[in-house]
Formats: C-alpha cells, sequence, structure tokens
C-alpha cells in the first residue's frame, strides 16, 4: 500500500481510502463490517463514514470492524452538517459512540455547497463547537467537506481553521475544483478526494474513458485513481466500497505504482478538455448570469444525462451533489450571454429548457 503524509498533520494515510455510503447490504452490520475489515487486512486505513449514510448504518457498520482492529493502525473520519453548535455536539458524541473510539481521527464541517452555508455555520456556532471539542481531545484534526468551486474553496482555506478538506474530484470535473486543491496543497493542508471514479459514471463508460488511461493502467478504475493521487496537493482518493472486488481492484491502483510526472497530469487534462466536446468542463466562463443561475453546476448535471442517457440523473446530481433545484433553469430569459462566453460553444439555452421541463414533472 502506498501512503501519504496529510497535510501537516503527520499522519500516513492510505492512498486508498474506504469510503463507507456504499454498502450492499448495510442491514447486515456483520457482513458489511466484514468488507470494512477486509480493506484494512489489505492496508487500507483511512476510514470515512457520516451519520445518514446507508440508512444510517454506517458509523455502526465502521463501529463493529473497529472493534477488531489494532488501536493505532487506523483512522476515523466522520461528519456533521449540523449549523447549530448544541446539534453539532449532539452528533459527534452520538459518533463517537456508535463508532466505539475515545476521540475522532478526522471531524468534517460538513457538505458546504454554497458560501453562504460556511457562513451560517460560524454564525450559528458549529464551527466554534467544533472547535471546542478539539480542544477537549474529542477531534484531533478539524476539517471540511465541499463542493463549492476552486477560488471559494481557495477563500475559506485562506481564514486558517480547518487542517484539510474532503472535495469532490475527478477526472470529469477537475476544472471546477483545481483552484481549490492548488489552495490546499500551497497551505500544507491534507485532501482527500470523494468521488475519484465519478460517481461511477467512469467506470460505467470505459470505452468513453478509455484515453485516460496510461501506458501501465490496466484499466479506467486505475487510471481514475491515480489520475488523483499522482497530484502532490491530494493525500487520497476515497473510494465507496460494496464487494470485495472493488476493494482489490482500488489497491490494484497503487499497487507497485510509480506517480505520474507533472508533464503526464497536465497533458491528460488537456486530452481531457479536448475529448468531451460534448461535455461542459466546468470552465466557469458562463457565469456570472444576469439571473443569478448557476449555468456551471446546472450544465455539470447535464453531463450525467450525457453520460447515463437519462434524465434522472441530472435531478440526482443537482439534488445530491449541488444542493440545487431543478426549477432555477425556469429563470433563464435566453439572453445568450452564458452561450457567447462558453469556451466549447455548447448549446446551454436549449439545456436549460430541458432541466427546467424536468422541474415541471
Amino acid at each position: 500500500m502506498l501512503f501519504k503524509t496529510y497535510g501537516r498533520t503527520g499522519k500516513k494515510v492510505s492512498a486508498v481510502s474506504f469510503g463507507g455510503m456504499r454498502f450492499a447490504r448495510p442491514d447486515d452490520i456483520d457482513a458489511s463490517a466484514e468488507l470494512v475489515r477486509y480493506a484494512y487486512e489489505k492496508g487500507i486505513n483511512y476510514f470515512d463514514t457520516a451519520p445518514g449514510y446507508c440508512g444510517d448504518k454506517s458509523e455502526e457498520i465502521m463501529g463493529a470492524a473497529i472493534r477488531h482492529m489494532k488501536p493505532g493502525t487506523f483512522l476515523t473520519s466522520t461528519k456533521c452538517m449540523a449549523s447549530d453548535g448544541s446539534e453539532l455536539r449532539k452528533s459527534l458524541e452520538r459518533s463517537l459512540q456508535r463508532l466505539g473510539v475515545e476521540k475522532l481521527d478526522f471531524f468534517h464541517i460538513w457538505c458546504i455547497l454554497r458560501p453562504e452555508q460556511w457562513t451560517e455555520r460560524k454564525a450559528r456556532g458549529a464551527v466554534a463547537a467544533a472547535q471546542k471539542a478539539k480542544d477537549e481531545g474529542l477531534i484531533d484534526h478539524l476539517v471540511w467537506s465541499t463542493h463549492m468551486y476552486g477560488h471559494q474553496i481557495r477563500e475559506v482555506l485562506a481564514e486558517g481553521i480547518f487542517e484539510g478538506m474532503t472535495v469532490g474530484y475527478c477526472a470529469i470535473n477537475f476544472p471546477f475544483r483545481q483552484e481549490g486543491i492548488d489552495a490546499a496543497g500551497e497551505a500544507g493542508l491534507g485532501v482527500v478526494t470523494m468521488n475519484p471514479l465519478g460517481g461511477g459514471v467512469i467506470p460505467s463508460n470505459p470505452q468513453r474513458f478509455d484515453f485516460i488511461r496510461g501506458a501501465d493502467d490496466d484499466d479506467v478504475v486505475q487510471a481514475a485513481i491515480r489520475f488523483n493521487i499522482s497530484q502532490p496537493a491530494i493525500t487520497s482518493a476515497l473510494v465507496g466500497f460494496s464487494k470485495k472486488e472493488h476493494v482489490d481492484q482500488a489497491i490494484s491502483a497503487v499497487e507497485r505504482f510509480q506517480p505520474y510526472d507533472a508533464s503526464h497530469i497536465e497533458a491528460v487534462k488537456a486530452n481531457i478538455k479536448g475529448s468531451f466536446e460534448d461535455l461542459c468542463t466546468g470552465c466557469g466562463y458562463c457565469v456570472p448570469c444576469p439571473r443569478d443561475i448557476e449555468v456551471p453546476k446546472l450544465m455539470d448535471a447535464y453531463n450525467q444525462r450525457i453520460l447515463e442517457a437519462n434524465d434522472q440523473a441530472i435531478v440526482n446530481r443537482l439534488k445530491w451533489h449541488w444542493g440545487v433545484a431543478a426549477d432555477m433553469a425556469a429563470e433563464c430569459t435566453e439572453c445568450g450571454a452564458c452561450e457567447s462566453q462558453c469556451t466549447q460553444q455548447l448549446p446551454i439555452i436549449e439545456r436549460l429548457k430541458h432541466i427546467a421541463t424536468l422541474a415541471e414533472k
């Protein structure tokens, strides 16, 4: 197993980490915990979970697995999205109890989708409550989880509150987040990337993504993981596992692996941008919109329709990844400002109309 140091914390983290939100049978605690232990025995040492994952069973599953692990050989990571400080404290204490640990290695201020949410977490006491818990020794490292744009991530990191972050990043959406990844690296912070496989889109479309493979990559899964962990600022790629074969496949990406050099990473990025003529690459030139429509987020959701060939993929992406309602698209006045600035000359207005019809349904 390849290990990388998480920022300035000194913690050695496996380059592939375990995401606890895709258990196949979460009601079967023992069987799910066995999968976690299997990954642990294979060398994975970072285990990420959260309240609510898998029907609110994920933390319980992780706790059942942790009871069979040697103290000091694993790292726990969980989260809370409450804005109220007292609610965050209750959630944190419940997480400690479920996981069966006296302190959390990493605790996330969870799911910051927009700057105003970050402002609210500070104003209503969530951040202060987490800092207090850290002072009390219940948290080793205070971190955060976000889906914001790169420049927004940079602004939050500049406040100096966090020691690292978990952020959505993959070969499809890297333009959205690259500035944030770079900012974390410049500040010496740890970075765990969630959805390195594009939420399953990349392995589900191997032919379309075959071009991301390097000469030594067996498949697109290896290539996608290596795209992430080859970058110096990224500590670990967080993968959601549902069976042992998935664990083996992900671990194979880091065995006997030498990181891509910087020129190869840049070549892959350029190839990605050039190979997706019909997909939005998230450059952001289409904003600001006169109607304050978050066009890049809507276009990213439309990407999922192209790749998965169904409209529900749009709705799911907007709701669960971006926290944006589809009816925002109906605000479009067809002024054409976005299309005039689009570097790919995409039919943005047409796509917004389509998304608006889904909101009506």
